[in-house]
């Protein structure tokens, strides 16, 4: 319109896109007139113009992304339903790891559904996450008792790589070099993938045979064995375990953690490790995942141990406090000597795996366990009336059943196929039946009815009433799940107030913004979250055939053909199931491109000093020697340093790990150059995914220069991060690349120069792969980009309101940031202020604090993304500022450098409500430093926590009750 400004045109634009497409602007923070103030305050006229500043002309996109105009919310989720609709939810009785289960619709209403669950982040910031690490110590307790080995982690990321970790475990620990691993095989065959994969980069040999002729061997560092059985038999290892041990050789069992609430637990017959999956307490199928895995193992490795350990320390007043322990065996601060490049857990999955625990407690679960157990005996004793041979080992829920000759077996599957149910198919004339704790009689009745043909088919009733629950040798005698927990909230009422009470000892999203830089908190949108619940989503198991799983087909498809075109690449895989994983699964399909050309040798991973933790861990782990390059003045990545590092192991060069924009928050000038370098020297360049936020719509790693790239789906494309985890980081690679994205023993998915299975399904976890694909369809080519647009444009306008206050480490050109920014709290040490109080000071506000101290020691990385509201970053901005003129008071000598709001940060309810008060500033100043928190008030439950307390002092199990009453 004629006199228009090209802000009020920006304005307007924004307002009919605000018109026509209502998911955007639910899903974006700033209105149109945010957009419109927040661009002028920053010297611009449109977002296009600040784009032109931030990031370089020529990697830019010329054309629009070539993807589906949006539709609505209502509408959208009835095109998911026809597409869901297609998988056809067959009762499945298959087994191998996976087994139906009923989740409590209190824990499912409550924790599975509910946003102060899963918009929680990595409690890294303990003093606001003590409800999520009570839990997780809940965990780790279920695991340490029902396993009988004293040390667990706060869960993995499936079964299969739990056993590939615990190898890693045993080569660590094998003090004489050994390189050869010996799996059983009646492991699991996805878990036996998947050591294999892991072991082929380290030089390790797996040897998979028969266990019970198996020797002591010197050759041998470890040994996996499955208990029970793949095929559901129970074997004593105890024989086998001494020996192994004779010859030093570590012994992992792979155990099912309901069969050992009956059986003897693997401490007990002399397992080093244990590992397993908490899927069936509590937890959805989905499909394969996301499901909890767990390890334990003795006290001595503990150091050895992947993951996250939550511990027990003592905050600043005494009282009893959770924290992460151990975390000097990490990735972020170990690097490539790290013990694991695991970075995401399963936390949301293991705390519903836990809340199973405590409200079911030891009773209810041996309850589940006996009926399991006895339907599977009974059902074992109707199919040997009809005449079938079912092993006579000693069995938990699991039967192995010959037919007389193939054409029976297939007429045994037809008839199950008309009652639409799913066997396990081993070939030949054998089938597997697994129960489950979802089994009624009238299904056992039904099953043998699929076996009887015209007979007369045994009451089930009767069957199960002549067996009993008679375990003989394998029967367990001690006692588990003895703290007072997993005795106190059996009843919905008791269990629904104790979840509650968790959940109010966390800040979550649901609470105010969490402005972690590289982490990308953004908004979890109820439409993208509901579609995990629905029926044809969640009761898949990985293994149905493939004529019943054509919705998650049709899903898979179009996510792979979105992300592609997003990233610019040819071809994506789902499979890796955590960004570390998609890391992994990167550098491994280097790997094997560059053997497929004859060029074993190549084994250098040139890797920036900016680089994310995992990145080293996860080149250490593929078997590559990682080469540090140098980053300039202005935290770019030096060129000259690339270059002479480049040339010096051209002859070995098989990668760059490079993060863009980088990790310091920059569009690096020179990234085309980069990847030329590496390319013009062999190598591969490998871009992490972790800032696609700042990508999306405006530039594609293929078309910057990368091979490979892997995607944070917990990040950018709005899967929650659960309180540190589920993730997903499947990854997009160029044509060249295509034929060696991993595979999969079980479905056959994969072609011959493919990868082995980096996780444990088939699509990693694939129930939650509906909530990138809701996002991408809502948002639409233009939305997307906007997206990205606002996100950068959120980021410049809080540097600019904080850069008076603190110093911006570093910019890009034009004095632009990404979507990302650092600032630099280093100077205030003079003045003894640590970076840490400023993140404990923050709580006082009401806010999580940004990430602290990565990736420059001493500072603050900060990320609001494109969700939060121009009043919310302002909100955040007021309270940095009023903190530094906290630091300025301390500076000036105004209040004492020991004795001060952020040296006594956090205040807890307790403290400022004490009756004594001898701190040289006011209650009022403690406990409510800004008006709006008059309004609402997030108290933090515990006050600062004692970290060297609670290194000296290791317990990673629930205290005794005396310590509460402390």
């Amino acid at each position: 319109m004629p006199g228009q400004t090209t802000v009020d045109r920006q304005s307007s634009k924004a307002a009919a896109l605000a018109a026509t497409d209502t998911f955007l602007w639910r899903h974006l923070g700033p209105r149109a007139s945010d957009i419109a103030e927040m661009l002028a305050t920053l010297g611009y006229d449109s977002l296009d113009a600040l784009i032109a500043d931030t990031v370089p002309e020529g990697i830019r996109m010329r054309e629009p992304l070539m993807l589906r105009e949006p539709v609505g919310e209502h509408e959208l989720l009835d095109e998911l339903r026809g597409i869901a609709g297609a998988n056809q939810v067959f009762r499945s009785f298959i087994g191998m790891g996976y087994h139906d289960c009923i989740t409590p619709a209190v824990i499912q209403r409550n924790v599975l559904e509910n946003p102060g669950w899963y918009t929680q982040y990595t409690p890294y910031q303990a003093e606001i996450a003590q409800g999520r690490l009570e839990a997780l110590l809940n965990f780790q307790t279920m695991v340490a008792e029902l396993t009988a080995l004293p040390v667990a982690n706060a869960s993995l990321l499936d079964e299969a790589t739990a056993a590939a970790e615990a190898m890693h475990m045993c080569l660590a620990a094998d003090r004489k070099g050994r390189k050869t691993f010996f799996v059983s095989d009646d492991v699991h065959p996805q878990t036996i993938a998947v050591v294999k994969t892991h072991a082929e980069p380290l030089g390790v040999t797996v040897e998979v045979g028969a266990v019970a002729a198996l020797k002591a061997r010197e050759d041998l560092f470890g040994v996996l064995v499955q208990y029970p059985t793949s095929d559901g038999r129970l074997v004593d290892y105890r024989a086998l375990v001494e020996r192994v041990h004779a010859v030093q050789t570590l012994v992992v069992a792979a155990a099912d953690i309901l069969a050992l609430t009956l059986l003897v637990p693997p401490g007990e017959w002399g397992a080093d490790i244990a590992i397993g999956s908490t899927q069936r307490f509590g937890v959805p199928l989905g499909f394969g995942g996301p499901h909890a895995a767990y390890l334990a193992t003795r006290d001595e490795y503990r150091r050895q141990m992947p993951g996250r350990i939550v511990g027990v320390s003592k905050d600043a007043q005494g009282k009893t406090a959770y924290r992460l322990a151990l975390q000097t065996r990490e990735q972020h601060i170990r690097r490539d000597k790290a013990t694991s490049n695991i970075c995401t857990a399963q936390v949301l999955l293991a705390v519903i795996a836990s809340l199973y625990a405590v409200y079911h407690g030891p009773d209810g679960l041996r309850a589940i366990a006996r009926r399991v157990h006895v339907l599977a005996k009974a059902l074992a004793a109707g199919l040997k009336r009809l005449g079938y041979d079912v092993h006579d080992d000693p069995f938990f829920d699991t039967l192995r059943v010959s037919c007389k000759s193939r054409a029976e077996a297939e007429a045994v599957l037809a008839a199950a196929r008309e009652r639409r149910i799913n066997f396990r198919d081993y070939g030949q004339a054998t089938l597997g039946i697994t129960m489950d704790e979802t089994v009624t009689a009238g299904e056992l009745h039904g099953l043998l009815e699929v076996f009887a043909g015209d007979r007369r088919v045994p009451d089930p009733e009767a069957l199960a009433a002549a067996v009993s629950v008679d375990l003989g040798a394998f029967a367990r005698t001690s006692e588990f799940l003895t703290p007072d927990v997993f005795h106190r909230y059996h009843s919905e009422h008791e269990m629904l107030r104790y979840i509650r009470r968790l959940q109010a000892k966390d800040l979550s999203l649901t609470t105010s913004m969490i402005p972690l830089g590289s982490c990308t908190m953004k908004l979890n949108a109820t439409s993208e979250m509901m579609p995990i619940s629905w029926q044809t989503l969640s009761e898949m198991h990985p293994f149905a055939p493939a004529e019943q799983t054509e919705g998650y087909a049709t899903l898979f498809g179009q996510l792979e053909q979105w992300l592609a075109e997003i990233t610019g690449f040819a071809a994506v895989s789902l499979q890796p199931n955590a960004g570390s994983q998609g890391e992994y699964a990167g550098l491994l399909v280097i790997r094997a491109y560059h053997r497929s050309r004859g060029d074993d040798r190549r084994d250098v991973c040139l890797i920036p000093v900016s680089a994310h933790g995992t990145n080293p861990a996860s080149a250490a782990i593929a078997g590559m020697r990682v080469v540090v390059v140098a980053c300039d003045a202005k935290g770019n990545i030096d060129v000259a340093d690339l270059r002479a590092k480049a040339k010096e192991h051209r002859e070995r060069l098989s990668a760059l790990m490079v993060t863009y924009p980088s990790t310091h928050g920059v569009f690096e000038e020179s990234i085309r150059e980069v990847c030329e370098v590496v390319h013009e020297h062999g190598g591969q360049v490998y871009m992490d995914g972790a800032n696609m936020n700042a990508q999306v719509g405006l530039t594609r790693p293929g078309d910057i220069g990368a091979d490979v790239c892997h995607l944070n789906l917990h990040k950018t494309f709005c899967i929650p991060h659960g309180g540190g985890g589920p993730g997903m980081g499947p990854i997009g690679v160029a044509s060249h690349l295509a034929p060696f994205l991993p595979g999969h023993p079980v479905t056959s998915l994969g072609g011959p120069q493919a990868i082995g299975a980096v996780s444990a399904a088939p699509y990693g976890s694939p129930s939650i792969l509906a909530i990138p694909w809701v996002y991408i369809r809502l948002m639409g080519p233009e939305g997307l980009k906007m997206a990205t647009q606002v996100a950068i444009l959120n980021a410049n306008y809080m540097a600019r309101r904080l850069e008076g206050h603190y110093p911006v480490v570093y910019t890009g050109r034009n004095g632009r940031v990404a979507h990302e920014f650092i600032l630099d709290a280093r100077p205030f040490k003079t003045s003894g202020v640590e970076v840490e109080d400023i993140a404990k000071r923050l709580m006082d506000y009401g806010f999580h604090a940004p990430t602290m101290s990565f990736p420059v020691p001493g500072t603050l990385m900060i990320e609001p993304t494109e969700s939060e509201s121009k009043a919310e970053l302002d909100r955040f901005c007021d309270a940095m500022i009023a903190i530094r003129e906290e630091i300025r008071a301390v500076e000036e000598g105004r209040i004492d450098r020991a004795n001060n709001p952020l040296k006594n940060a956090p205040h807890t309810a307790h403290v400022v409500t004490a009756t004594e008060w001898n701190r040289p500033y006011s209650r009022e100043q403690a406990a409510f430093p800004a008006p709006w928190l008059r309004q609402h008030k997030f108290w933090p439950a515990v006050g600062r926590i004692d970290n060297a307390y609670g290194d000296r002092h290791f317990i990673c199990t629930c205290p005794p009750i005396e310590a509460y009453a402390e």
